[in-house]
């Protein structure tokens, strides 16, 4: 028997088999690399190195906040916007006081300076036309309402009006905007709300005024007084020329 056939046969099996698993023997079945995720972002070392917030990220992490945002940011695909109040803001605030609120008003008030979705900037434009929108403390007391103005995304909350002054990130899946005063929500301090004063309009004196160095009016005669002043002393130089035409008269008579 001539077995010189087998290896020309054991290859064509091979072959075969090949053909019919639709792939070559050794090669590995490769499956493609997953897409690389957003980048985690630390929102507590972000507030920390990006401007003075100080203030605020103290709040957050008393309040555990901070977590919850920081979840929101890295585990969602909805992201995070957040409006965070330079340490100014806070000293600038005498009334109302944040000193009598307790800690689930703290954090309320927190929860309050957020949005549970990303909006970049140009969002704004549109969000301004389904205002009021509600933040992550949620309800309608605890809703922004939002106005684009040529570019300047203006809020208010009733007892705050308020405008992004910049923007400290707007990259998905966070936003973070400053904003110049602290978001006081309705829902904490009421809806009795202060009217805004009036300004203080301060009249200077007008520079043409004879007086204006010194404030001080200067009184001006009246034409009356004047015209009569004129006419009295037009009549006392009469009465004395006439006294004295008469004096000189009987002088001569005794000459």
């Amino acid at each position: 028997m001539d077995y010189s056939i087998f290896p020309i046969f054991i290859s064509m099996i091979l072959t075969l088999s090949t053909s019919v698993n639709g792939q070559a023997i050794g090669s590995p079945n490769l499956s493609p690399a997953p897409a690389p995720g957003p980048e985690y972002t630390n929102l507590a070392e972000l507030l920390s190195v990006t401007g003075p917030f100080h203030t605020f990220l103290d709040y957050l992490e008393s309040t555990k906040v901070i977590d919850t945002f920081q979840n929101q940011a890295n585990t969602t695909k909805e992201g995070i916007t957040l409006f965070v109040p330079k340490d100014s803001a806070f000293s600038k605030l005498k009334k109302p006081s944040l000193s009598n609120l307790t800690a689930d008003q703290l954090k309320s008030l927190c929860l309050f300076h957020a949005l549970p979705h990303y909006y970049s900037l140009a969002d704004f434009k549109n969000l301004s036309k389904i205002s009021p929108v509600y933040t992550f403390a949620g309800g309608e007391l605890y809703s922004l309402n939002f106005t684009d103005v040529s570019g300047t995304v203006h809020l208010t909350s009733g007892w705050t009006n308020t405008k992004v002054s910049s923007a400290v990130r707007a990259t998905y899946p966070v936003a973070v905007y400053q904003v110049d005063k602290v978001l006081l929500p309705e829902a904490i301090f009421g809806t009795d709300i202060p009217p805004t004063p009036a300004p203080v309009v301060d009249i200077a004196p007008d520079a043409d005024s004879p007086d204006a160095d010194n404030g001080k009016a200067i009184p001006v005669a009246s034409p009356d007084s004047t015209s009569l002043s004129s006419s009295h002393r037009m009549m006392t130089w009469g009465v004395s020329n006439n006294l004295f035409l008469a004096i000189a008269g009987g002088f001569l008579m005794f000459l």
